[in-house]
């Protein structure tokens, strides 16, 4: 059973209330939390139906419900928690604490959260989903067209775990594609050669990148 650990009392009330932070952090889930007779999932639980049969929606919930998802809480459980608590604490309850435990579960708002951040530490756009070219990669990319003019440039977005089929480009010129890595990191491996890593503001072509060996790539495949 892994240690709940808690310093909300501290940083919030650690100068205007000691006493009180020292029970919060140190007590209440120092020691009540860390109790091995109920687990975590079932405490999880038991702390939600309290806070609802209290009337209790503010962000005191909205971290328990956190908690329960946290600790293994399915978006069904919590369904039907929620509405077996409701014919006994009150069906306004169950109203309200099913607007906060719908976002919580809300697998596809925190999917646009996580994005969100991400945009947020790269140069280029995102752009849409890739679907046009779905079949070549496993997982899911995204494209933003930056420029056509001259020489095509696009920005592609992996997905934790995306990769992209082996493929192959020609180009009169003789070099093909340069890749240059804006964020995140990734691997890059060419037919013959052990794969490199890619990182922001490096391309392919710079010596000092380190490779890895086919064994290590396997692993992240």
């Amino acid at each position: 059973m892994k240690k709940i650990t808690q310093d909300a009392g501290r940083k919030q009330l650690g100068d205007f209330a000691p006493d009180f932070a020292h029970f919060n952090d140190d007590i209440l889930f120092g020691e009540n939390w860390n109790n091995q007779d109920i687990d975590l999932k079932t405490r999880c639980i038991i702390t939600v139906v309290a806070l609802m049969s209290s009337g209790i929606t503010d962000s005191s919930l909205i971290f328990h419900l956190q908690n329960a998802k946290n600790n293994g809480v399915s978006k069904e459980e919590i369904a039907a928690i929620i509405t077996h608590c409701g014919f006994y604490v009150g069906w306004p309850k169950a109203w309200a604490v099913f607007r906060l435990a719908k976002d919580v579960w809300d697998e596809k708002q925190v999917e646009h959260c996580e994005k969100d951040a991400y945009q947020n530490s790269i140069i280029f756009p995102i752009g849409e989903k890739n679907d046009a070219f779905k079949e070549y990669f496993i997982g899911q990319s995204y494209l933003a067209p930056i420029s056509k003019e001259q020489v095509g440039i696009f920005n592609v977005t992996f997905e934790p775990g995306c990769r992209n089929n082996w493929h192959i480009h020609h180009a009169k010129s003789g070099g093909g594609q340069i890749l240059v890595c804006v964020g995140g990191r990734g691997y890059y491996q060419e037919e013959g050669k052990e794969a490199i890593e890619l990182k922001p503001g490096v391309d392919t072509k710079n010596e000092w990148l380190e490779p890895v060996s086919d064994k290590e790539y396997k692993k992240l495949k």
